[in-house]
């Protein structure tokens, strides 16, 4: 009996994916619940799982674009297990190997060795296929092997990486789901609001002297690094909630304004930029925002975020100081009404007293809708946000301590 396997519904808005790669192949056994497969939305990647043991028949072949319902393959579960097939492990066995089993080793590892930076799928692919990681030639950022590479490697055997340096080849390449609806997002936000923004600097100096004293004693605390992201989602909070504006978002002639803070985090994915979601961050502490900074951050480098982790939220922070830019003009992230961009942290000469100082600074660029926010208020926001900053005792109320001992 063959059973077949369709694309599962992954949410209301999505209508059809891309089969990026099939984990198992054409004619192979697969166990019950086993990963077959990957497919990718216009907002996150998943994975289809076998129903049932049997053997494989792929349907649809990597790159396909698929319904939701459509058939991506069929097992037939009838087949007689091979000899060859490990059989298919009990919960129970796998609690029992679990504490004993061997560390993998170079030859075992799905990866490449740890100073060899690829993509997730390109290192499978690396593993998957024996291939000489020197015989590939990086295209990546940073030197990163990505899975173009690795093909490349495989359909030109023998040819040494980087031989020409320079050539005069074309390629095409199909744009993903995720990239086709970040252009179509980026376009409609530049085509439908009143985009405009401002720009301010902040003396991180407080806050750096803050981390160097407290980063060994938080990380053992909490078990999470102390970065820069909490302070700005901290101090974000305060301010939006002084300047509900800013929160809020335009819905037909309708202006929505919310009580809490979902604060947006923008993060360069190996895919593309996913903007994954912290929930009620005004009502969480410095560690919990690290905590979920990380987590939501290592999920999406791993392309494993759910759409619900990337659906809502009520402003955006994205920085592009950890590449270097020292100032930009974001775009806002629709239908939200303003976004935050950090920058490099950059020592400069400043007029303090009037005596010139070195201070380690950076730009903010607040892009924000003109339609429902004023220059008043966008200006406000960041007025107020970098005295948080630039004062971080005043992130623990909002207001200066002693003025809050005293109800002033």
């Amino acid at each position: 009996m063959a059973l077949e396997i369709k694309v599962p519904s992954v949410g209301e808005s999505i209508t059809e994916v891309t089969l990026v790669k099939w984990i198992k192949q054409d004619g192979e056994w697969v166990d019950r619940d086993e990963v077959i497969a990957e497919l990718e939305s216009e907002k996150a990647t998943f994975e289809i799982n076998a129903e049932k043991e049997g053997v494989l028949k792929t349907i649809a072949a990597e790159g396909d674009t698929l319904k939701i319902g459509d058939i991506a393959c069929s097992i037939d579960t009838e087949a007689a297990r091979p000899e060859s097939a490990a059989p298919a492990a009990t919960e129970d066995k796998k609690k029992e190997e679990a504490p004993s089993a061997a560390p993998a080793t170079a030859n075992t590892s799905p990866v490449p060795s740890a100073d060899v930076k690829a993509t997730p799928v390109a290192a499978a692919i690396i593993a998957d296929k024996k291939v000489d990681v020197k015989s590939v030639t990086p295209s990546g950022s940073n030197g990163k092997i990505v899975k173009q590479d690795v093909l490349e490697a495989l359909n030109n055997p023998g040819r040494k990486p980087g031989v020409p340096l320079f050539g005069r080849e074309e390629r095409a390449q199909k744009m993903t789901n995720l990239r086709k609806t970040v252009s179509r997002r980026l376009v409609e936000a530049k085509n439908t609001t009143a985009m405009l923004t401002t720009f301010n600097e902040v003396d991180m100096s407080a806050i750096m002297e803050i981390r160097a004293k407290n980063k060994e004693k938080f990380k053992e605390t909490h078990g999470v690094n102390l970065g820069f992201m909490s302070f700005f989602t901290k101090a974000s909070c305060f301010a939006l909630q002084e300047w509900p504006a800013v929160n809020a978002m335009v819905d037909g002639e309708n202006i929505i304004y919310h009580d809490y803070c979902d604060i947006s985090i923008a993060v360069s994915a190996p895919k593309g930029l996913v903007v994954p979601v912290i929930r009620n961050a005004e009502s969480l502490s410095m560690a919990e925002i690290e905590k979920k900074v990380v987590e939501l951050a290592t999920k999406a480098k791993d392309s494993k975020l759910t759409i619900e982790e990337m659906s809502g939220g009520t402003f955006t922070l994205t920085n592009g100081g950890v590449f270097g830019s020292l100032m930009s003009t974001p775009i806002i992230n629709i239908p939200q009404s303003a976004i935050l961009g950090m920058h490099k942290i950059q020592e400069r000469p400043m007029a303090v007293g009037g005596q010139v100082v070195i201070k380690p600074m950076m730009y903010l660029a607040l892009s924000y809708d003109h339609r429902i926010i004023d220059g008043r208020e966008s200006v406000s926001f960041l007025v107020r946000l970098k005295e948080l900053l630039e004062n971080p005792a005043l992130l623990l109320f909002g207001k200066d301590p002693v003025k809050s001992l005293l109800e002033l």
